[in-house]
Protein backbone atom coordinates (compact mmCIF):
# COMPACT_ATOMS: atom_id res chain seq x y z
CA UNK A 1 0.00 0.00 0.00
CA UNK A 2 1.24 3.48 -0.85
CA UNK A 3 1.81 5.98 1.94
CA UNK A 4 1.52 9.73 1.43
CA UNK A 5 4.67 11.43 2.69
CA UNK A 6 4.14 15.01 1.47
CA UNK A 7 2.01 17.51 -0.42
CA UNK A 8 3.75 19.98 -2.70
CA UNK A 9 3.27 23.64 -1.89
CA UNK A 10 4.47 26.73 -3.70
CA UNK A 11 7.61 27.06 -5.83
CA UNK A 12 10.76 28.31 -4.10
CA UNK A 13 13.16 30.34 -6.22
CA UNK A 14 13.67 30.01 -9.98
CA UNK A 15 15.41 26.61 -10.20
CA UNK A 16 12.31 24.42 -9.87
CA UNK A 17 12.44 23.80 -6.13
CA UNK A 18 9.21 23.51 -4.14
CA UNK A 19 8.10 23.71 -0.53
CA UNK A 20 6.33 20.66 0.91
CA UNK A 21 3.91 19.92 3.71
CA UNK A 22 5.27 16.80 5.42
CA UNK A 23 3.27 13.72 6.39
CA UNK A 24 6.23 11.72 7.69
CA UNK A 25 8.24 11.70 10.90
CA UNK A 26 11.45 10.80 9.04
CA UNK A 27 11.98 13.36 6.26
CA UNK A 28 15.76 12.83 6.25
CA UNK A 29 15.20 9.17 5.30
CA UNK A 30 12.33 9.71 2.85
CA UNK A 31 13.73 12.58 0.78
CA UNK A 32 17.25 11.46 -0.09
CA UNK A 33 18.57 12.25 -3.58
CA UNK A 34 17.50 9.46 -5.91
CA UNK A 35 14.28 8.66 -4.04
CA UNK A 36 11.39 8.13 -6.48
CA UNK A 37 7.83 9.15 -5.58
CA UNK A 38 4.50 8.19 -7.06
CA UNK A 39 2.51 11.37 -7.61
CA UNK A 40 -1.19 12.21 -7.56
CA UNK A 41 -2.27 13.31 -10.06
CA UNK A 42 -0.37 10.61 -11.96
CA UNK A 43 0.25 12.88 -14.95
CA UNK A 44 2.70 14.86 -12.76
CA UNK A 45 5.00 11.95 -11.96
CA UNK A 46 6.80 9.91 -11.02
CA UNK A 47 9.28 12.40 -9.52
CA UNK A 48 12.90 11.72 -8.54
CA UNK A 49 14.33 13.74 -5.67
CA UNK A 50 17.51 15.61 -6.67
CA UNK A 51 17.88 17.75 -3.53
CA UNK A 52 16.39 18.28 -0.10
CA UNK A 53 17.25 21.13 2.23
CA UNK A 54 15.70 23.01 5.12
CA UNK A 55 14.86 26.70 5.06
CA UNK A 56 14.08 27.38 8.72
CA UNK A 57 11.37 24.77 9.43
CA UNK A 58 10.24 24.28 5.80
CA UNK A 59 11.60 21.45 3.66
CA UNK A 60 12.58 22.53 0.13
CA UNK A 61 12.76 19.79 -2.51
CA UNK A 62 14.21 19.70 -6.01
CA UNK A 63 13.28 17.07 -8.58
CA UNK A 64 15.23 15.85 -11.62
CA UNK A 65 12.10 16.26 -13.78
CA UNK A 66 11.43 19.89 -12.73
CA UNK A 67 13.90 22.32 -14.38
CA UNK A 68 12.38 25.72 -13.49
CA UNK A 69 9.80 27.72 -11.54
CA UNK A 70 7.13 27.35 -14.25
CA UNK A 71 7.31 23.55 -14.07
CA UNK A 72 7.34 23.74 -10.25
CA UNK A 73 4.16 25.85 -10.27
CA UNK A 74 2.34 23.03 -12.10
CA UNK A 75 3.07 20.68 -9.17
CA UNK A 76 1.31 22.82 -6.55
CA UNK A 77 -1.04 20.60 -4.53
CA UNK A 78 0.33 17.31 -5.90
CA UNK A 79 0.71 14.49 -3.36
CA UNK A 80 3.89 12.43 -3.01
CA UNK A 81 3.67 8.73 -2.13
CA UNK A 82 6.10 5.92 -1.32
CA UNK A 83 5.52 2.18 -1.09
CA UNK A 84 4.87 1.54 2.62
CA UNK A 85 5.86 -2.13 2.41
CA UNK A 86 9.50 -1.05 2.26
CA UNK A 87 9.34 1.10 5.38
CA UNK A 88 10.20 -0.03 8.87
CA UNK A 89 9.02 1.36 12.17
CA UNK A 90 10.83 0.55 15.38
CA UNK A 91 8.04 2.17 17.40
CA UNK A 92 5.30 -0.35 18.21
CA UNK A 93 2.99 2.54 19.20
CA UNK A 94 3.02 4.22 15.78
CA UNK A 95 0.33 3.90 13.14
CA UNK A 96 -0.27 5.45 9.77
CA UNK A 97 -3.60 7.13 9.09
CA UNK A 98 -4.58 4.50 6.50
CA UNK A 99 -4.22 1.82 9.21
CA UNK A 100 -6.58 3.65 11.60
CA UNK A 101 -9.32 4.94 9.30
CA UNK A 102 -12.38 2.69 9.45
CA UNK A 103 -11.54 1.06 12.79
CA UNK A 104 -14.47 0.60 15.14
CA UNK A 105 -14.26 2.79 18.27
CA UNK A 106 -15.27 1.15 21.54
CA UNK A 107 -15.78 2.42 25.07
CA UNK A 108 -16.01 -0.73 27.16
CA UNK A 109 -18.40 -3.01 25.24
CA UNK A 110 -20.25 -0.13 23.54
CA UNK A 111 -19.44 0.89 19.97
CA UNK A 112 -19.43 4.71 19.79
CA UNK A 113 -18.35 5.21 16.16
CA UNK A 114 -15.55 4.73 13.64
CA UNK A 115 -12.20 6.45 13.09
CA UNK A 116 -12.59 8.78 10.10
CA UNK A 117 -9.19 10.51 10.13
CA UNK A 118 -6.01 11.21 12.04
CA UNK A 119 -5.05 14.86 12.43
CA UNK A 120 -1.31 15.15 13.01
CA UNK A 121 -0.39 18.29 14.88
CA UNK A 122 2.90 19.70 16.09
CA UNK A 123 2.49 18.61 19.72
CA UNK A 124 -0.24 15.95 19.73
CA UNK A 125 -2.22 13.92 17.25
CA UNK A 126 -6.02 13.79 17.30
CA UNK A 127 -8.23 10.89 16.29
CA UNK A 128 -11.24 12.14 14.35
CA UNK A 129 -14.19 9.86 15.08
CA UNK A 130 -17.51 9.78 13.31
CA UNK A 131 -19.92 9.06 16.13
CA UNK A 132 -22.87 6.69 15.80
CA UNK A 133 -25.09 9.75 15.36
CA UNK A 134 -22.86 11.16 12.58
CA UNK A 135 -21.25 13.86 14.73
CA UNK A 136 -17.49 14.48 14.57
CA UNK A 137 -15.65 13.71 17.82
CA UNK A 138 -12.06 14.84 18.44
CA UNK A 139 -10.05 12.60 20.75
CA UNK A 140 -6.45 13.23 21.83
CA UNK A 141 -4.43 10.27 20.53
CA UNK A 142 -2.64 9.60 23.82
CA UNK A 143 -2.16 6.27 25.56
CA UNK A 144 -4.20 7.32 28.61
CA UNK A 145 -7.29 7.90 26.43
CA UNK A 146 -6.61 5.38 23.62
CA UNK A 147 -4.97 2.49 25.50
CA UNK A 148 -5.58 -0.16 22.83
CA UNK A 149 -5.26 -0.08 19.05
CA UNK A 150 -5.93 -3.43 17.38
CA UNK A 151 -5.55 -2.92 13.63
CA UNK A 152 -5.91 -6.64 12.89
CA UNK A 153 -9.00 -6.89 15.12
CA UNK A 154 -10.45 -3.77 13.51
CA UNK A 155 -10.99 -1.63 16.63
CA UNK A 156 -9.61 0.91 19.08
CA UNK A 157 -10.58 1.13 22.74
CA UNK A 158 -11.12 4.49 24.43
CA UNK A 159 -11.09 5.33 28.12
CA UNK A 160 -12.22 8.95 27.81
CA UNK A 161 -12.51 11.30 30.74
CA UNK A 162 -16.08 12.27 31.57
CA UNK A 163 -17.58 14.58 28.95
CA UNK A 164 -14.86 14.20 26.30
CA UNK A 165 -17.09 12.48 23.74
CA UNK A 166 -19.75 15.18 24.14
CA UNK A 167 -17.31 18.12 24.18
CA UNK A 168 -17.90 19.33 20.60
CA UNK A 169 -21.52 18.28 20.22
CA UNK A 170 -24.22 20.93 19.71
CA UNK A 171 -25.54 22.02 23.09
CA UNK A 172 -22.26 21.49 24.94
CA UNK A 173 -20.63 24.57 26.37
CA UNK A 174 -17.58 24.00 24.15
CA UNK A 175 -19.37 23.43 20.83
CA UNK A 176 -18.25 25.95 18.22
CA UNK A 177 -21.76 27.16 17.42
CA UNK A 178 -22.55 27.71 21.10
CA UNK A 179 -19.38 29.55 22.08
CA UNK A 180 -19.26 33.34 22.07
CA UNK A 181 -15.71 33.22 20.72
CA UNK A 182 -16.46 30.40 18.26
CA UNK A 183 -13.60 28.25 19.58
CA UNK A 184 -13.48 24.64 20.60
CA UNK A 185 -11.28 22.80 23.05
CA UNK A 186 -8.48 20.73 21.56
CA UNK A 187 -5.87 19.16 23.84
CA UNK A 188 -2.27 19.01 22.64
CA UNK A 189 0.13 16.30 23.86
CA UNK A 190 2.11 13.42 22.38
CA UNK A 191 0.79 9.82 22.29
CA UNK A 192 3.92 8.78 24.20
Amino acid sequence: MDLQVARIGKPHGIRGEVTVQLFTDAPEERFEPGAVFRVEPEAQGPLTCSSARWNKDILILGFEEVPDRNAAELLRGAKLFIESGGTSDDDGDAWYEHELVGLEVRVGDAVVGRVSALRTLMVQDLLIIEGSDGEEILVPFVEEIVPEVDVEGGFVVLTPPEGLLELNLPGSNQAESDSAEGGNAEGKADRN
